[in-house]
């Protein structure tokens, strides 16, 4: 009997272009490579003049395939977003600007080819980052959920980003009444430590887990869910953000 295919996803804020770059690019490389997720989900991906885009620089880096969602025209010198970046080819891509229009915020979605056990809908999303804005970033849920069940296939969902909020806030309730905290779920005394669960980097943040994986209970089997890209290498940090790695088996 053939085991059920596993597939690992994994988010990640860059933190744009800020700090040593170059060296944090070396850390993220090495990083991605040994973790080798099927499914990379990147917030504050950054295109300026003297800036190749970082996703389409990480992901020719990897053999990944990428796609880049901004509300930037494509013809602007200076682009900002988040990316999908697949390792298997996508059958269809999406994206959508999110609820408030005027909050420029984006999410993309890829439905990535699993073998013969057919598709996965992957959603990858950056929410509204003020601390107050629960309001807004309700608001962005339901946008988002809205362009999930437009867009969806027959195949399980994931959702990854960075929510700015946690995991049990009221403004992610309606996607926590659909879908499951994969961290959370693996690790469920998570919120009694915040500092011990953190996703953001106390090295420059308060300690928060901000940063989710969402997965389909009914389709899917939780592996492991375990926070990553969280050591310096030689005095330097991969970004402002940990890194969030989900591993999940199809039922």
């Amino acid at each position: 009997m053939r085991a059920a295919p596993t597939i690992r996803v994994l988010s990640l804020n860059l933190w744009h272009d800020k700090g040593d770059w170059p060296r944090r690019r070396a850390l993220i490389v090495d990083e991605l490579r040994r973790l080798r997720p099927d499914v990379i989900a990147l917030q504050e991906v950054l295109q300026r003049d003297g800036l190749r885009n970082q996703a389409e620089d990480l992901g020719a880096a990897l053999g990944y395939r990428v796609q880049f969602v901004s509300v930037d025209p494509p013809q602007a010198a200076r682009r900002y977003g988040n990316a999908l970046l697949t390792r298997a080819r996508s059958r269809a891509r999406d994206q959508r600007k999110l609820d408030p229009l005027d909050d420029y915020r984006t999410a993309a979605h890829a439905r990535v080819a699993l073998g013969r056990a057919g598709a996965v809908e992957v959603y990858a999303t950056h929410l509204h980052n003020d601390r107050q804005g629960g309001a807004i970033r309700a608001r962005q849920v339901a946008s988002l959920l809205d362009f999930v069940d437009a867009t969806r296939g027959d195949g399980p969902v994931l959702i990854a980003g960075d929510f700015n909020s946690d995991a049990d806030s009221p403004e992610l309730n309606a996607l926590a009444a659909r879908y499951r905290d994969a961290y959370g779920s693996a690790h469920p005394q998570a919120s009694a430590d915040p500092a011990a669960h953190t996703t953001l980097n106390p090295a420059y943040l308060p300690a928060q887990r901000i940063d989710h994986v969402f997965y389909d209970p009914q389709r899917f089997e939780l592996v492991e869910a375990k926070i990553v890209l969280d050591r310096s290498r030689e005095g330097v940090w991969a970004s402002d953000h940990f890194g969030m790695l989900a591993v999940l088996r199809l039922r």
